[in-house]
C-alpha cells in the first residue's frame, strides 16, 4: 500500500499505540483521521500531526457510521483502518464480594470485540467501492488483539475472551474480503508501555519486564507503529495475527 496521500483512519488514537501509529502514518504522507472517545486527547494528536480529529464511541453503530462519513467527506474513503481501541481490565471471576459482575464482562466485549467488528464492517463497505490500486489492492484493515488471547493470566478470563474473539475473526474476514482486494491482519502486542497496560497491571516492576526473553523491557508504541507500516506495505501479509511481544509467553 502506497501511503502517500492515502486516506487512513486510526481509532483509539488519543494515546498509546493508536497515537503513535497516527504519527507514523502522517509522517509517511497519509491523510490521517484520528478517532477516540477522549475528545481532548484525540484533538491534541490531530493538531500535532495535521490530521482530522473525531470524538466517537466506535462500539456505537450510529456514532461510528457518522465518524467514518465525516472522515470520508474530508479525506475520501479510507484505504487504511488501524483499530487500536481497547480496554484493559483484570478482574477475578470470583472475588471477595462474589462473582464478577456480568456487566463488567459485557463492557469488555463491547469495547474490545464489538467495536472491532463494527469498524471492520463499516470500513470494508467503503473500501469495496474504491477503485483497486495497480496490484488489485483496495484497502487494509488492521485490528489490535493481545497476547492475552493466547496466554491469559489469572484474572484475565473476560479480557482474554474479548481479545480471543478479535483473533478468531481475522482469518475468516480475510478470506471473505480477499476477493475484494481487502487485506485483514491482526497484531497481538505483549507488554507495552501504554495506559492500557498500566490500568491492568497495578504493581508494575522490573521483574515483569525481565520475564520477556528479549529485550528485557516493555514494548515501545513506536515498535507497534513500525510493524503497522510494514504490514501496510507488504501485500503478502494477510489473514494472520502477528505477535509482538519479545517472545514473552505469559
Amino acid at each position: 500500500m502506497d501511503l502517500w496521500a492515502c486516506p487512513a483512519v486510526v481509532t483509539g488514537a488519543a494515546s498509546g499505540l493508536g497515537a503513535e501509529t497516527a504519527r507514523y502514518l502522517a509522517e509517511a504522507g497519509a491523510k490521517v483521521t484520528v478517532i477516540d472517545i477522549d475528545a481532548v486527547g484525540v484533538q491534541k494528536v490531530a493538531d500535532e500531526i495535521g490530521g482530522l480529529a473525531i470524538p466517537c464511541d466506535v462500539a456505537n453503530s450510529l456514532s461510528a457510521e457518522n465518524a467514518l462519513a465525516t472522515a470520508r467527506d474530508a479525506h475520501g474513503a479510507a484505504r487504511v483502518l488501524v483499530h487500536c481501541v481497547g480496554r484493559g481490565h483484570s478482574e477475578p471471576t470470583i472475588g471477595a464480594d462474589g462473582p464478577m459482575p456480568l456487566e463488567d464482562f459485557r463492557q469488555l466485549v463491547e469495547v474490545n470485540l464489538i467495536s472491532t467488528f463494527n469498524m471492520m464492517r463499516l470500513a470494508a463497505a467503503d473500501m469495496a467501492r474504491l477503485q483497486p490500486r495497480s496490484n488489485g489492492e483496495r484497502g487494509v484493515i488492521l485490528s489490535t488483539a493481545s497476547v492475552a488471547a493466547y496466554d491469559g493470566q489469572s484474572g484475565e478470563a473476560a479480557y482474554s475472551a474479548s481479545k480471543g474473539g478479535v483473533v478468531s475473526m481475522i482469518l475468516p474476514a480475510a478470506r471473505e474480503l480477499g476477493p475484494l482486494g481487502i487485506r485483514v491482519v491482526g497484531i497481538a502486542p505483549g507488554l507495552f508501555g501504554t495506559p492500557t497496560l498500566f490500568a491492568m497491571e497495578k504493581n508494575l516492576d522490573s521483574r515483569l519486564a525481565h520475564q520477556i526473553p528479549f529485550p528485557h523491557r516493555f514494548g515501545d508504541p513506536a515498535e507497534f507503529a513500525m510493524l503497522v507500516l510494514h504490514v501496510l506495505k507488504n501485500v503478502m501479509i494477510n489473514g494472520t495475527v502477528l505477535r509482538l511481544d519479545g517472545g514473552h509467553h505469559r
